[in-house]
């Protein structure tokens, strides 16, 4: 997929009012996937200058269900293309740290068995302070956190 440079950047939480804007789903697939060419060159020019921009959790899981159900490009391509646009320096996930959304991005990549969805809501649990969630899944990852199926 396409995409440009690559660099270190930090999370967003209470500094949200240093970014420049927030980024919608449909810049970042244009982005990633260099079409159409008109889109994506738009797409580039946001995502490609120094602007501080942000990515809210909503806009990350619609990219991944886009590229992944309407595009039907493989998991991983998928993946390994959103660690890399999300490791842009000026790039910055919203109320959420950006090495644990990496992090949960890598849980979704080998097998499959970790939605997007899950994969995030492990990285949002570890952001908090009681680090616990409720779920009757039962391949839920418990690293760093308490999963319950009951108060």
């Amino acid at each position: 997929m396409g995409g440009g440079s690559q660099g270190e950047g930090g999370t967003v939480s209470s500094r949200a009012s240093i970014l420049s804007g927030l980024l919608d789903a449909s810049v970042i697939v244009r982005y990633l996937l260099d079409e159409p060419s008109e889109l994506a060159g738009l797409g580039a020019e946001i995502i490609d200058s120094d602007e501080a921009l942000g990515v809210t959790d909503g806009a990350l899981l619609e990219t991944m269900w886009v590229l992944t159900s309407v595009y039907r490009l493989q998991r991983e391509i998928v993946v390994d293309s959103l660690a890399d646009f999300l490791e842009r320096e000026n790039i910055s996930t919203v109320n959420l740290d950006k090495g644990l959304v990496l992090q949960a991005l890598l849980l979704c990549r080998p097998s499959g068995r970790m939605s997007f969805a899950d994969a995030l809501l492990w990285a949002s649990a570890l952001s908090t302070s009681e680090r616990r969630v409720y779920s009757f899944d039962e391949r839920f990852p418990t690293d760093g956190i308490e999963v319950r199926t009951r108060r």
